[in-house]
């Protein structure tokens, strides 16, 4: 695995080297002792699969509270996705930043998210499918999120959000 660092302290975009012969490839997508190295949460205790009917679907901006504040990797396995994070670390020096990559089925990239950001992402095809691995469990009563629009971040997303929830369309702006 490649490790491409980012100007967002502890971020990570993650590309996989690709082993080929007649067969097709082999690839791995993580291991705890890279991931250490790096300082890194190694710890994957949930994962989870978002599917994406619409192109512009809008899923965001989440984010989990302390005490269960979350690590996440993040990969599309289906279609494409404009996956966005925002740094939301009140001692960090890219605190309100954001950052966005895309992450499609073919460039088989992974985005690591550190706790402490808001996390969320656009689909830029029909039927995107995503892959999350999580440092924590879900923990209802510390589930959060911030506006996707919120004018403190100004996130350039790339297409016309066409689907959004109403829980995500109501999100708050961030009050640091």
């Amino acid at each position: 695995m490649r490790f491409i660092k980012n100007h967002l302290a502890g971020v990570y975009l993650i590309e996989p080297e690709l082993v080929s012969d007649e067969r097709g490839f082999f690839a791995r997508t993580w291991c705890r002792n890279e991931f250490e190295d790096r300082g890194l949460n190694p710890n994957l205790l949930q994962c989870n699969i978002s599917y994406n009917k619409v192109c512009g679907t809008l899923r965001g901006m989440h984010y989990q509270k302390e005490p269960h504040a979350e690590a996440k990797l993040v990969r599309c396995t289906r279609g494409a996705v404009y996956d966005v994070i925002v740094d939301l670390r009140s001692d960090s020096s890219t605190f309100t930043k954001w950052y966005g990559v895309e992450l499609t089925a073919i460039n088989r990239k992974a985005l690591y998210v550190p706790e402490g950001f808001a996390h969320g992402f656009i689909t830029l095809k029909d039927d995107a499918e995503v892959l999350y691995q999580m440092s924590e469990c879900y923990h209802a009563e510390c589930a959060s999120g911030v506006r996707w629009n919120d004018p403190m971040f100004s996130i350039q997303w790339p297409i016309k959000v066409e689907v959004i929830s109403e829980r995500d369309q109501n999100n708050q702006d961030f009050k640091p």
